[in-house]
């Protein structure tokens, strides 16, 4: 349908290199858009070969999102290669530290709130700046069921996905009538490389199974649809939700 037609459009995802990201970056590429990938590795760069073989117009840009003066310069690098237009911002990336509340450190509270919020609030910041001097955009941040709940041993990932919630919404007020499109997307139980450690636990894996109307773990192709949606016409009426995918889970 022409209402999800993504042709012409220009995404950037972060963290695109694999899990969620990666399959929301398809999903982009396959609804028309040219994306261009960031990871911290040179791994990044291996999917966007991968996926150029597909014949998909991506490319894939490694930097740190702990730094704050190397996102904004590469940012500018996206803009070049954009050829100064920008659609779509995916702010996927994120980290997880697990530890008790006691004995969690410093660093990894830091690292945690600078790259899954931090990151979220420049990124979307230096996006929003473009898309207004164009005919605006849409801004689609990644946040998680811990947007609602506090989790268990990741004081700082919940904290951080609570603050992605909150800024989307404030972001939606300043930005709506301006053609931006902000909204978020959380993630139920998905089986990827940060749940593994959840996935070979017994014990919590029987919890979490128990709680999840679906009967399974969500898998990164199940972010596809949103994602589409949400870059998309289709959403233009969309302002500062968070929408759940998590196989009923918050219903529960």
């Amino acid at each position: 349908m022409d209402l999800f037609d993504l042709t012409g459009k220009k995404a950037l995802v972060t963290g695109g290199s694999r899990g969620l990201g990666r399959a929301m970056a398809e999903a982009l590429l396959e609804a028309g858009a040219e994306v261009i990938i960031t990871g911290v590795s040179d791994r990044v760069l291996k999917t966007a070969a991968e996926l150029q073989e597909n014949g998909y117009p991506v490319s894939g840009l490694s930097f740190d999102l702990t730094k704050r003066e190397e996102i904004k310069n590469s940012f500018q690098q996206v803009m070049a290669e954009f050829e100064g237009q920008l659609d779509i911002l995916v702010n996927n990336a994120g980290i997880q530290r697990r530890n008790k509340a006691e004995e969690f450190s410093e660093k990894d509270w830091d690292d945690v709130i600078e790259v899954n919020l931090n990151s979220v609030f420049i990124l979307s910041q230096l996006a929003a700046k473009e898309m207004l001097k164009n005919d605006g955009g849409k801004i689609i941040n990644i946040a998680s069921l811990l947007s609602f709940f506090g989790g268990y041993t990741v004081p700082a990932y919940a904290a951080s996905k609570g603050g992605v919630a909150q800024l989307t919404k404030a972001l939606a007020n300043e930005w709506a009538a301006k053609g931006i499109n902000v909204n978020a997307v959380a993630p139920g139980y998905m089986d990827t490389d940060m749940n593994t450690a959840l996935v070979n636990n017994p014990e919590r894996n029987e919890l979490i199974m128990s709680r999840i109307p679906a009967g399974r773990w969500g898998k990164p192709e199940d972010m596809k649809g949103i994602v589409i949606f949400l870059a998309s016409r289709a959403s233009n009426y969309l302002n500062g939700t968070v929408i759940p995918v998590d196989g009923g889970y918050l219903g529960r």
